[in-house]
């Protein structure tokens, strides 16, 4: 299987590759042509922020099942259009945090100290303090916007400082803040209050342009801002227009809108601002950590399938995925069972989890149903990162409920389809944590494994019946394996679930329910 290393990257993450059986092709800062051409091969592919992978680099690579970026921001990667082709796309966040958060501090202690004015008058030559005097960080107020890893850390560090930190984050528990000492209040409360601010956001639509014209114009004079998360989230244009007025006092940014950032940009000269060529994760620290980290998620989903870290998909350890692995086995037979059950246009999939299979991710169970249903009904490919957005794309309603009755079992996936008018019920359980079993198709019960070739046969509960159908089958040359009987005293019918030792021909199903009192007939190969 073959792995682009599309940007540099530390020597370790293609050494791990290589130990875990990839076939490597390390080629950094290839023309767009020749990375079409190298891609088009590579199961996986390996990015840092140089390389933007849309929706044309996907289409180039028909094999491509994961992107990993070796850091943690994606917003150079076209996510949805991954999600689409079923691709999953990684990253390795947290391994950069302490080199990012050292480096917005160091914007920030930078602007107060005017360091690389001093620094480049002291390199011409010249020994002057005019134009030098700095500001303190002691008891001033610092605005930190975004508090995950990389913002915690920022305040910690300022806090260190002695400085008063406000912080805004939708996520982040009250009880958490309070243990870092930070103040957590709505933007409008942050912005009129702050000597310093610092952004540590993902870059989304809601938060483009986050800082603007209108939040200058709301911050007090002589105000400093460090961007040292994603290019964009501050408006570029109305942060000039406040620095020219005297309003802003100084910007550090390490992120720009357009990056590279242009040569003839204002932001490269302008007296007031500190510019450096998106540095935060560049440390060998920080570089190995993500080299690391990534070569060993890739070679795990490649090779065994496990999701670690995932962006547009679940993501599980270790010892989760040990005990999720035969529920989504399960759920993807269930899921088989009903396409082979359809009998019209499906309006509706109720998809219901009860007992222990709470405790585990329930939106990768609900992928693997929908996977297990679409993968033989449609011509694309299906797999578990694209299996719901294709089934809302089509059209398909959606329902997952929270179940409290497991019928007698530890845990219970329940699926019902309303197709043609018609609703059809199917269940199953995990037996002794790893036997995934089926246990209700409609109202009857019964417990049986899902094996290769599946016959399932309805019909009237009556002497003779069995017998009949075990005759036909052994008329065409098939062996039962195993024949689990559910049945439904009070409409006196009965289905039977039949194991088969060989693949049976298209002719049995019509030959079964030409037999007298068959009414359905299915079969099913898993």
């Amino acid at each position: 299987m073959k792995v682009l290393l599309a940007d540099k990257v530390a020597q370790e993450c293609m050494d791990l590759l290589e130990q875990g059986g990839m076939s490597v092709d390390n080629r950094p800062g290839l023309p767009l042509d020749e990375k079409l051409e190298a891609v088009k091969d590579a199961v996986g592919l390996v990015v840092r922020s140089a390389t933007t992978v849309d929706a044309a680099m996907m289409d180039a690579a028909p094999n491509l099942k994961v992107i990993g970026r070796a850091g943690s921001g994606v917003d150079n990667i076209d996510v949805e259009a991954a999600t689409e082709r079923g691709i999953l796309v990684m990253n390795a966040p947290g391994e950069n945090t302490l080199s990012a958060a050292e480096h917005a501090v160091s914007l920030l202690l930078s602007l107060c100290r005017n360091i690389p004015e001093a620094e480049a008058q002291m390199r011409s030559g010249s020994w002057s303090k005019k134009g030098l005097m700095g500001v303190e960080l002691v008891d001033k107020t610092v605005g930190v916007i975004g508090l995950g890893r990389i913002g915690q850390a920022v305040a910690t560090r300022l806090k260190g400082f002695g400085m008063r930190v406000l912080g805004y984050d939708p996520f982040l528990p009250p009880e958490i803040a309070e243990s870092l000492g930070i103040e957590l209040m709505e933007l409008e409360q942050i912005w009129p209050q702050v000597d310093f601010l610092t952004m540590h956001t993902p870059l989304t639509e809601r938060t483009r342009h986050l800082v603007n014209a209108d939040v200058f114009a709301t911050m007090k004079p002589g105000v400093r801002i460090v961007n040292a998360a994603r290019g964009g989230l501050v408006d570029e244009a109305a942060m000039l227009q406040s620095l020219d007025a005297g309003h802003l006092a100084g910007a550090g940014l390490d992120v720009f809108e357009q990056e590279p950032l242009p040569v003839d940009s204002p932001l490269r000269t302008h007296p007031k601002v500190i510019c450096t060529p998106h540095l935060g994760a560049s440390t060998d620290e920080a570089q190995e950590k993500v080299a690391v980290r990534i070569a060993e998620q890739m070679t795990a989903y490649l090779k065994d399938g496990a999701v670690r870290n995932a962006v547009n998909s679940f993501s599980v350890d270790g010892a989760t995925a040990v005990r999720l692995a035969p529920w989504l086995q399960l759920a993807e037979s269930l899921g088989r069972l009903h396409a082979k059950f359809l009998d019209g246009p499906v309006t509706e999939i109720e998809i219901e989890c009860a007992g222990d299979l709470l405790e585990l991710p329930t939106q990768a169970v609900h992928a693997a149903v929908l996977h297990g249903f679409l993968e033989n009904l449609l011509s694309r490919n299906v797999n578990l990162v694209n299996a719901t957005s294709i089934a809302h794309e089509n059209g398909y309603r959606i329902v997952e409920v929270i179940g409290n009755d497991t019928v007698g079992f530890a845990g219970l996936l329940k699926v019902r389809v309303e197709a043609g008018g018609r609703s059809h019920v199917v269940a199953g359980s995990v037996i002794g944590h790893s036997k995934p079993k089926l246990v209700q198709v409609d109202h009857f019960y019964f417990e049986t494994q899902l094996k290769d070739w599946m016959l399932f046969v309805r019909n009237i509960d009556q002497p003779g019946r069995l017998a009949a159908l075990t005759t036909e089958i052994a008329k065409h040359g098939l062996n039962v394996a195993n024949l689990t009987l559910g049945r439904d005293a009070d409409k006196g019918m009965a289905l039977n679930a039949i194991q088969l030792d060989q693949e049976p021909q298209e002719e049995i199903q019509n030959a079964l329910l030409a037999l007298d009192g068959v009414e359905w007939a299915c079969c099913v190969q898993y």
